[in-house]
Order: structure tokens, then sequence, then C-alpha cells
């Protein structure tokens, strides 16, 4: 049998997959990275709407609709208030593929790549099958990434380093402060940062801000999702935006991997952006009340925990065997070690489901903690 390539032996099946699959069937998920709400009505329709008028039977630009780039753009001007051209924008197959452009686009074998650790899990993967090597960036104690520790680690071998705000796993949200200081990171060091901002909307405390505002080069490059902030994870559609060099070799990649993105998704994408935003309010509001019930639970049952600022998530510190005793008793969450070396000693728990699933599972959680003392 041919070998493999040394990329991709590199890589193994996300450690969150591996949790879920360990589950009872009747466990309560804490561990799922989803909203537990329906897309929003008027994006469904738009692409019912798509299909049956055939306007979604055929290829679209490579780069998407017109339309809904335009509504992307809108999109960043509204919630960020930083203009781009709808020409600088490619829709993608959800944030997973934008972030695998940026990173094929601009890491070469060798290259490093900075990444918050603990961190979403495909920044690590994605890197390793560009050619390059992770570089972990531990966090601070309130679990937010701090621009000197990413400074520090920057050598003549960075190709790039993430920036994650509102963060998977930890919930965190980077102030105005830092989001500027990687701003100027980028643009003093000619390095790439690449901001994942695919929880942009989803902000209970602070505001969100985005690198793109402040850095005065072309160093930056935005990520962005419909999946969670409309709960449209099962469309698959997210974005890249940045300047129109670094767009024009994404898009090298894009129309080779994927052509464009699904047709009927790119409609609903559309209609979620440029259409009522109260469906979101709403969500943000329900999340904010659970954030709230979750990190009192864990306080209760003490276990630390900063409270987080946006997402879905909570990372308490955990003792030892914590994980496997709440998997026992029915509640599934995920070892913070999934998310990087950084992350052992820590859990991450989604919130993503309702509240009275999250009262019974905080139960058991207090109980599993007493447990492992």
């Amino acid at each position: 049998m041919p070998e493999f390539s040394d990329s991709v032996e590199q890589i193994s099946i996300s450690g969150i997959r591996e949790v879920f699959e360990a589950a009872g069937e009747d466990a309560i998920n804490l561990g799922l990275g989803q909203p537990d709400f329906p897309t929003p009505e008027h994006a469904r329709q738009a692409a019912v709407d798509a299909i049956e008028s055939g306007a979604a039977d055929g290829y679209t630009s490579n780069k998407g609709t017109l339309e809904l780039r335009e509504a992307i753009v809108e999109k960043h001007k509204r919630d960020e208030g930083f203009t781009v051209d709808p020409e600088d924008v490619i829709a993608t197959a959800g944030g997973s593929e934008a972030l695998h452009l940026a990173m094929e686009a601009h890491v070469d074998p060798g290259d490093e790549v900075l990444m918050p650790d603990p961190g979403f899990v495909s920044y690590d993967a994605l890197t390793k099958l560009a050619g390059g090597e992770s570089v972990p960036v531990p966090l601070r104690d309130d679990l937010t990434l701090s621009p000197a520790a990413v400074e520090d680690r920057i050598t003549d071998d960075t190709a790039a380093f993430v920036v994650n705000s509102p963060a998977n796993p930890t919930g965190t949200v980077a102030d105005e402060a830092d989001i500027r200081a990687f701003a100027r990171i980028a643009d003093e060091h000619d390095v790439l940062c690449i901001s994942d901002e695919v929880y942009a909307q989803m902000v209970f405390d602070g505001t969100h801000y985005s690198p793109y505002e402040f850095a005065s080069s072309d160093n930056v490059v935005v990520v962005g999702a419909c999946s969670k902030t409309y709960s449209m994870t099962g469309w698959r559609l997210g974005w890249v935006t940045g300047s129109t060099e670094r767009m024009e070799r994404m898009l090298r990649v894009h129309q080779y991997v994927q052509a464009c993105a699904s047709a009927p998704a790119q409609y609903a994408a559309e209609a979620a952006l440029s259409g009522p935003q109260e469906p979101v309010a709403e969500m943000n509001a329900a999340f904010e009340r659970r954030r709230d019930l979750v990190v009192d639970g864990l306080e209760d049952a003490g276990l630390a925990c900063p409270r987080p600022a946006g997402a879905f998530y909570a990372m308490p510190e955990v003792p030892e065997g914590f994980v496997d005793e709440v998997i026992d008793r029915g509640v599934v969450v995920v070892p913070g070690e999934a998310f990087g070396e950084h992350g052992a000693g820590h859990a991450r728990i989604s919130y993503a489901t309702g509240e009275e699933e999250l009262k019974a599972a905080l139960e058991i959680v207090a109980d599993a903690a007493a447990a492992v003392r």
C-alpha cells in the first residue's frame, strides 16, 4: 500500500470527537460547539426560494455571489466599523475552509505559526497540513492571549500568528489595547495576523475589536462565518477578507479545493446578514443567562473559572480525574488538553444547551468534582 504524506501523519482525529464517541446515548452534551437554536426563518426561506427558482442550481463566482459579498462588507461596516471591497471577500465552506486558505497561501514548509494554547483545534492541524510548525503561546491566568507573549516568540521563521476573540475554548474577549498591540506586531514584524472572528457578535461584556481596524499594513486577514451567530453550523458558510494581493493568493487555493461555497447556503447567508438581526439578540441574551448559570454553578462546586465575556464556552480549572468522572456520570465535557498542552488541568464546557439540562448537568458536575477531590 502506498505510504501516506508526512503532513497528514502529523495530525489525528480531534480529541473532541473522541469524547463524544465515548459518551453514552443519554448523556447531557456540554461538549458541542453548536448553538441549539434554529437558523432564522428568513435565512431558511431565502435558500428555499433560491432552490425553487433554480437560482441555486449552478456554480456561483469562485468568490461567491456579489450580493453575499456585499452583505459581508456591510456586516463589517455595521459591526466592526471597517470597510473592505466586495472583490476582496471570498465566501468559503465555513470558517474552517477560510482558515485553511489563509494557512495554505502564507505558510511554507518549516515556517512557524504562533497560536493560543489552549486554542481552537484546527489551528494546529491546518498549520501542519500546510507544512508549517505550530508554536503554542500559553495564555494569561485570565485565559486571554498576551501580545507580549506572542511578540517574544516571533523569530525569522515566523509566518503568522493567530488571534481569536471571542475565543474558543475559553470564552474570553480581548480588550482594545491588546487588539491594537496585535495589529502593531503584525505591522512592525511584517508577519501575518490571522484574526478568527467567527464569534464576533457573541459578546456579553466589553466590546469586540478587530486587528484589521488598527493595522497600517495589509498584514491582517479576517475570518468570519454565519455558523455560530446565526446558528448555521450545518450550512457551512464562512468567509475570509484582506488585501487584494492576499485574496488573490487565497483564491488560487479555493478555486481548486472548493470551486465555490454551496449556492443555497450563500443565499441563506446573504439573508441572515442583511435581514432582521433580532434572532441574534435573542440568542445572545439566552447565552448570557446560561453563562451566568454555569459560572455560578461551577463556583458553587468549587471550580474556579474566569467569567467568559463572549462565545458560549467556559473553561474551569478541574481536579485530576474530573473529566473521566463526569463523563462516567453522564455529562460530556471536553478535556482541556484537547486544545493544547497548556489546557491540561482545565475542561471546556459548552452552554449551548437548554437551561434545565444545564441545571441537571451542574448537579452532576458538583458531585463529580467532590468525588475526585
